[in-house]
């Protein structure tokens, strides 16, 4: 009985999180910067499939506007997920190794059951969101296919349903960040160190709570370039993912020891 409780709280035990200072997300973006450089084909695959999926799920959401919102929400919500190849690729190269595409993509195999359980939990997380936002907008009426972009645009510039956009906004806003802060180490610490989604679940939070300042900075600065690459009509994603996807290896380095 003895032994299984020691094995219990063993695997309760949490990594420390380091504290850190509030300009450390810039030097996540210049590192990440270096590691695209040093890895271009593979990084820039994985960039290249950011922008083409997103593309392909914009363009079967059009019709509807709550789906296309929910798309874009979406994308901000399993990328960390869908950046595991990129963590990897960062991995490697702090031992002064270098990965192919494809084989940076093994690293599903490792620890798979905990990444597709978080994996799991991300779309349920957006599975309720498509269905808030779709009860939202049926209730003011705002829902008639091939006409997403002019609804939405109506929505926000006329002004005429202000209090369901600011509304609809803080509570997307807050389920986002509610994401970011179970997530921003999550999955590096599973490809890194076998942890289980508790573990890495619990290492987030934790990592977000000592250190919420960098960490909302940063999270505004992953918004802000995510936003630019879909103003680009998400070609910018081709560049800017893998540079997000190396940043957050090494926002992962940083914060826990």
């Amino acid at each position: 009985m003895n032994h299984l409780s020691h094995l219990h709280s063993e695997r309760l035990t949490l990594p420390a999180i380091r504290s850190i200072g509030a300009n450390r997300p810039f030097a996540w973006l210049r590192v990440g910067w270096h590691d695209l450089k040093a890895n271009p084909l593979p990084s820039l695959a994985y960039g290249l499939l950011f922008a083409i999926g997103g593309d392909l799920i914009i363009l079967a959401a059009l019709g509807h506007p709550h789906l296309l919102t929910v798309a874009i929400s979406g994308f901000f919500l399993i990328a960390p997920l869908l950046a595991a190849g990129l963590y990897e690729l960062s991995r490697w190269q702090a031992r002064g190794e270098r990965l192919m595409f494809i084989d940076s993509l093994r690293c599903f195999q490792r620890n798979g059951q905990s990444i597709a359980l978080f994996g799991l939990i991300l779309a349920l997380v957006m599975l309720f969101w498509e269905r808030v936002s779709a009860v939202s907008f049926a209730l003011i009426a705002i829902d008639s296919p091939g006409a997403a972009s002019a609804y939405l645009s109506d929505l926000i510039v006329s002004g005429e349903h202000l209090a369901f956009t600011v509304t609809w906004m803080v509570l997307g806003g807050l389920l986002a960040l509610g994401v970011f802060a179970i997530s921003v180490v999550a999955v590096p610490l599973m490809l890194d160190r076998d942890a289980d989604v508790a573990t890495a679940l619990m290492t987030s939070l934790r990592a977000f709570g000592r250190n919420v300042k960098p960490l909302l900075l940063w999270a505004g600065l992953i918004v802000a370039l995510t936003l630019f690459g879909f103003a680009t009509l998400l070609f910018g994603l081709v560049v800017i993912m893998p540079v997000l996807g190396h940043a957050s290896w090494h926002a992962y380095r940083d914060l826990v020891e």
